[in-house]
C-alpha cells in the first residue's frame, strides 16, 4: 500500500485521574519513555521504536477516558487538503485548528468530532529524538528497556452510535480501508479500518452512547512478550482484565488490563499483512464470542465495559 495520505496513529491523549500514579504505570509498567511534560501539567510518553517525540499524552482530570486520538500524515498539504475535504464532507462537527506548540514538539492540529462523538486529529509535523539505536548498523533494541517494552502506539477501539457515518468518513475522506467488520443481518456492528497494511489502525464498535472509550493498544513482537506482559502484571499487582488470548477478529494475540485510574490498556501482537486488495472480513453477530476472544468464544465484561 502506498504509505500517503493518513501514514498511522500518532498519539492518543488520555485522562487520568492520580497522574503520579499513571505515570509511573507507563512507565513501569507498560515501559513507555517520558519524552516531556509542559505547563499545563501533562506528562507526554513514547514506545521505544518510536521516532516521534511521544505517543501518549496524559492528564490529569476527574474522570478516566480518551480526549482524543491523532493520526500523522504526510505533509503540511495533505494536512490542508484533508482538513478541507472533512469541512465538505458535513460527516464531522466541532472542527478546529489547534496551533503548533500546543503539544510539545507538534506542529498544528487539525481537530474533529466524528459521528460516534470521537474528538480525532491529523497533523503533519512532529520532532523525531530517534528510538535509541544508531542508524547505521544497529542492534535489535537498545540497553535500559524496562516494563513490556512495547515498540509503538498501535490503535485505540471506541464505541459510539454512528458507525456507519464514522465509517463513511474514514473510509470515503480519509482514505482508510475496512479489513473486517461485525454484521447483524445488514447492520453493521463493528468496523476494523486500516490505514496501513495492518489489521487495524482504529475500531469502532456500535453503542447507544457516543464517545465511548473501550482501549488502546501497544505494540509487542511476539506471543511469548504477551506471556511476559501477563508475567509483570501479576508480579506489578496490576488489575487484569483478560488475557492472555487470541482475537478472531485480527488474529492478534492479545491480553487486557487496567491503569490505576481504570484506562483499558491492550499489548498486541501478530495478525495479518493487510494489502489493499484483501477481501474484506465479516463476521456474523451471531458467532461474535469466537470473533472477539476466539479460545473461551464467549463475550464478557472485558469487551462490554467502556468508558465515557
Amino acid at each position: 500500500m502506498p504509505m500517503t495520505g493518513v501514514l498511522r496513529p500518532g498519539h492518543v491523549a488520555l485522562r487520568v485521574t492520580d497522574l503520579d500514579a499513571a505515570v509511573r504505570h507507563y512507565g513501569e509498567v507498560l515501559g513507555l519513555i517520558e519524552t516531556g511534560r509542559d505547563a499545563q501539567g501533562r506528562v507526554y510518553f513514547k514506545a521505544w521504536d518510536e521516532h516521534d517525540h511521544h505517543s501518549v499524552v496524559l492528564r490529569e482530570a476527574d474522570a478516566p477516558g480518551m480526549d482524543y486520538m491523532g493520526f500523522r500524515v504526510n505533509s503540511e498539504a495533505t494536512l490542508d487538503r484533508l482538513a478541507a475535504e472533512i469541512e465538505g464532507s458535513r460527516l464531522a462537527t466541532e472542527l478546529q485548528w489547534i496551533a503548533a506548540g500546543e503539544h510539545l514538539h507538534t506542529g498544528r492540529r487539525f481537530r474533529f468530532t466524528v459521528p460516534t462523538g470521537h474528538a480525532i486529529e491529523l497533523f503533519s509535523a512532529k520532532d523525531k529524538v530517534g528510538n535509541g539505536l544508531p542508524d547505521v548498523n544497529p542492534h535489535p533494541w537498545p540497553d535500559g528497556l524496562i516494563g513490556m517494552q512495547p515498540t509503538r502506539f498501535d490503535h485505540c477501539l471506541l464505541y459510539g452510535d454512528d458507525v456507519d457515518g464514522t465509517v463513511k468518513l474514514f473510509i470515503e475522506v480519509l482514505g482508510f480501508k475496512m479489513a473486517e467488520q461485525v454484521m447483524a443481518g445488514d447492520v453493521l456492528v463493528g468496523a476494523f479500518l486500516t490505514c496501513s497494511t495492518k489489521p487495524h489502525d482504529i475500531a469502532f464498535i456500535r453503542n447507544p452512547e457516543k464517545g465511548r472509550f473501550h482501549h488502546c493498544s501497544f505494540t509487542l513482537d511476539t506471543w511469548n512478550d504477551v506471556l511476559r506482559a501477563a508475567d509483570i502484571i501479576s508480579r506489578k499487582d496490576v488489575s487484569l482484565d483478560i488475557g492472555p488470548t487470541r482475537h478472531g477478529i485480527t488474529r492478534g494475540a492479545t491480553i487486557y488490563f487496567f491503569d490505576p485510574s481504570g484506562n483499558r490498556n491492550e499489548v498486541f501482537a501478530g495478525g495479518y499483512i493487510h494489502y489493499p486488495d484483501k477481501p474484506v472480513i465479516t463476521w456474523k453477530v451471531e458467532d461474535l464470542g469466537r470473533a472477539i476472544f476466539y479460545h473461551d468464544r464467549k463475550l464478557n465484561e472485558a469487551f462490554l465495559n467502556v468508558h465515557t
